[in-house]
């Protein structure tokens, strides 16, 4: 019979402050979550008059009738499902490609190509010069000048440099090369698949990052079509309005007070669905892939 191990005063005292701290921070993260879902299906009236604090008050779905009746929020979801999955595709190209030639210690001057991408975390040319290079590449107003420019993340290639180094041992080139394996062959049949974890970590990093973005939307983007749904979030986060020509329905503009403070909960909500769909897709391999690859070598 296993007898339970008595804690002394000290660990039970740790372990209640400890409970007590976790508990708190789990409120403050929590509960902001809660008191948005609850107020996206409550009314305006509720809303505005600060009668939500934990559940929904006069449950309704005006808020939700009024994203999907703003003009430009179909096209800038549509968008942003674009930019993310075009934006994650070439992010993890470019990592991948750029990771493996650095993960190999045979690799003529290693150690000044590791240097300067290093340098790269550090030093950046800032925003004139960075719009500069995209008026000049033509990409003003393009979606490539949303993909392009940030194709590659220097930390986000070192994680998955380090994840190969220290995950998939040099005997196995060996022994593939003895068989006859080519380096191309060597890494889409065996790095790639050994390398899901780090993947898997790396394209939620760069999935989250297109998701969110929408600073270079702003700065490059002056067609309405092709600007992200974050842009569309900020506009009426910052204005904290609607105007006339926001909503198509003529009931919704004469409660447009009211629908302005539900517009801005229902589309954080709408906004951060698919993240949270993904994350639990990515889940099992982010402690992995992260520990993993968070050595730097």
């Amino acid at each position: 019979m296993k007898t339970k191990k008595k804690l002394c005063k000290e660990d039970r005292i740790y372990y209640t402050v400890s409970g007590i701290v976790i508990t708190l921070i789990l409120v403050s993260v929590l509960y902001p979550i809660i008191y948005i879902v609850s107020a996206s299906f409550s009314s305006g009236q509720a809303v505005m008059n600060g009668k939500v604090i934990l559940w929904p008050v006069d449950l309704c779905l005006d808020g939700y009738k009024a994203v999907f009746s703003h003009k430009d929020i179909v096209s800038s979801y549509a968008n942003s499902i674009f930019y993310t999955v075009v934006g994650t595709i070439i992010n993890l190209c470019m990592t991948m490609i750029a990771a493996y030639p650095l993960a190999r210690k045979d690799l003529p001057g290693r150690g000044y190509v590791t240097f300067f991408f290093t340098l790269t975390m550090f030093i950046s040319g800032g925003m004139i010069p960075n719009y500069l290079v995209v008026k000049n590449l033509g990409m003003l107003n393009t979606r490539w000048a949303l993909l392009i420019p940030g194709a590659i993340s220097t930390y986000n290639m070192f994680v998955v440099k380090n994840f190969i180094q220290s995950s998939i041992p040099g005997e196995l080139l060996e022994a593939a090369q003895i068989d006859g394996c080519s380096d191309t062959n060597y890494f889409f049949s065996i790095v790639l698949p050994l390398s899901k974890a780090s993947i898997a970590v790396v394209a939620l990093y760069y999935a989250v990052g297109h998701w969110n973005s929408y600073f270079n939307a702003l700065m490059y983007l002056n067609d309405r079509g092709k600007i992200p749904l974050q842009l569309v979030l900020r506009e009426i986060l910052v204005n904290n309005q609607v105007s006339a020509d926001m909503i198509m329905d003529p009931e919704l503009y004469q409660q447009r007070q009211n629908v302005a403070q539900l517009l801005k909960y229902s589309l954080i909500v709408v906004s951060s669905v698919p993240m949270i769909c993904i994350y639990p897709l990515v889940q099992k391999h982010f402690v992995k892939g992260v520990m993993v690859g968070s050595v730097k070598g």
